[in-house]
């Protein structure tokens, strides 16, 4: 779930939560004051009743005992009062289950009405003690008037007493739930709250984490992916691929720079393997001249392949070469061993012409070669034999170098096999003319071949060694 969604969701929903709250509680107040003030309004409205009356009654005093002309006015304006008053009491509900009390208090206003709309049109034709009786007539009218309002009041207080006490009993249910209702928000809203705010938060400050163990050189590290599609989480899996691109390209800078190292390293040891070489070459071609005239064909040939070596070795070496010229550079360099050794050693070859157009880094078969003379057959009396197989099998260069010598043992064999993942020794081994080691061909090989070559060295004490290299077919660098 995004992080726009989230709050899409939970905001409006706390939103919703509260109002309905506030909704419940104001209905619950409303229904309160809509019955207090239903009762209220009957109450109010018999004591309205009672004092228009009272209030006619002393306009009318002062209209007809006082014979005050000017208050006829005010009279008519209270005993409209009246009649207004009592057409609201035809529209109320009776009181309880009977409706007699409230008929006999609206016959009682009927009855000072008429008493009193009597006093006013027959004020001129009576005497003045017949006005007098009905004014005190009317007098006891309004008295019992009074006392029926109170009455009424009275049944109206006991009549909403247990409706009262059930709106009051309504009301404290009502704020116990409000206020149930309202913890229970505000705990939702909380937990609702630390739940979005880690839920943003949490997965930030485990990225920053990460970024700080990545600022301090700790590249192995990886930013926690969540299963939620959310942004960070799209984030973290971009962090993470940005990472492992940039170990890749570490790698490949470590490989470019272990690569450009180990050629320098043995061009210096070419240097300083040569005096003067190319001097040394032009000599060499002017002795296998001077032998060729003298009638000395064998030294001539011997001279040749020595100069034809020499030009060999300086070559770029992180240049790669077919596998064509690296054959030729070992029959060079048999025919000077055959010079040094004659009949003690022969040479066996067995080539896949669909092979030699591999390519290979330069002076790869050669220093196995050596390493063989060196170190498995140069004190053997007799019987001594080198084989070099190449053959090309479903994409790859299948290359076999074995000698019958004096073999290795496991120790050897595996601190050799070791040197691949490992940086080449610094020291060159006793007794070789070009100065590269077996530990320099095959790191140059895992670096050139980007790790995909199988290197296999089968030996044993006595037994003779037999060194295979399958690599990748190449026909480019």
């Amino acid at each position: 779930m995004s992080i726009r969604l989230k709050l899409l969701i939970c905001i409006p929903l706390l939103v919703l939560l509260m109002s309905s709250i506030s909704f419940v509680l104001f209905q619950s107040g409303k229904n309160v004051q809509e019955s207090y003030h239903l009762m209220m309004n009957r109450i109010m409205l018999y004591k309205e009743v009672s004092y228009e009356v009272g209030e006619n009654m002393r306009s009318l005093n002062r209209f007809i005992m006082q014979v005050d002309t000017d208050s006829f006015p005010e009279v008519e304006k209270h005993l409209g009062a009246v009649l207004e008053l009592r057409s609201r009491l035809d529209g109320m509900n009776t009181i309880g289950g009977s409706g007699l009390p409230l008929m006999n208090y609206s016959h009682l206003i009927d009855t000072f009405v008429e008493q009193a709309g009597q006093m006013i049109t027959e004020i001129d034709g009576q005497d003045a003690n017949s006005l007098a009786g009905a004014y005190i007539e009317a007098e006891q009218t309004q008295r019992f008037i009074r006392e029926e309002a109170q009455e009424l009041v009275d049944l109206e207080l006991d009549q909403y007493k247990p409706i009262y006490a059930e709106i009051m009993s309504t009301t404290a249910k009502l704020n116990r739930m409000g206020s149930l209702l309202v913890i229970t928000a505000a705990l939702l809203s909380i937990c609702m709250a630390v739940w979005l705010s880690s839920s943003i938060t949490g997965p930030i400050r485990r990225l920053v984490a990460t970024a700080k163990q990545i600022s301090k050189g700790r590249m192995d590290t990886k930013a926690p992916e969540s299963v939620n599609n959310d942004e960070i989480s799209i984030l973290c899996r971009a962090f993470n691929g940005m990472i492992d691109n940039i170990q890749e390209l570490m790698k490949e800078n470590i490989k470019s720079a272990e690569k450009d190292r180990l050629v320098k390293e043995l061009e210096l040891k070419m240097l300083q393997s040569q005096i003067n070489p190319h001097f040394l070459f032009n000599t060499l071609n002017s002795i296998a001249k001077l032998a060729y005239l003298e009638g000395a064909a064998r030294t001539s040939d011997l001279t040749v392949s020595v100069s034809r070596l020499l030009r060999y070795n300086l070559q770029k070496l992180d240049q790669a070469v077919p596998l064509r010229e690296e054959v030729e550079h070992v029959n060079e360099y048999i025919n000077i061993q055959r010079a040094r050794f004659r009949d003690r050693i022969a040479f066996e070859m067995e080539i896949d012409e669909q092979a030699m157009d591999g390519m290979v880094p330069c002076l790869t078969l050669q220093p196995i070669f050596e390493n063989a003379f060196v170190h498995g057959l140069e004190q053997m009396e007799e019987g001594a034999i080198l084989t070099l197989s190449i053959r090309y099998r479903s994409g790859q260069v299948e290359i076999v170098i074995s000698d019958n010598g004096a073999g290795m043992n496991r120790e050897t064999v595996a601190r050799l096999m070791g040197s691949i993942q490992q940086e080449a020794p610094h020291s060159s081994s006793k007794g070789q003319s070009t100065g590269l080691g077996t530990h320099n061909v095959f790191k140059r090989l895992h670096l050139f071949f980007d790790g995909q070559q199988l290197i296999e060295i089968n030996s044993s004490e006595g037994q003779g060694t037999a060194v295979l290299f399958r690599l990748p077919f190449r026909t480019s660098a």
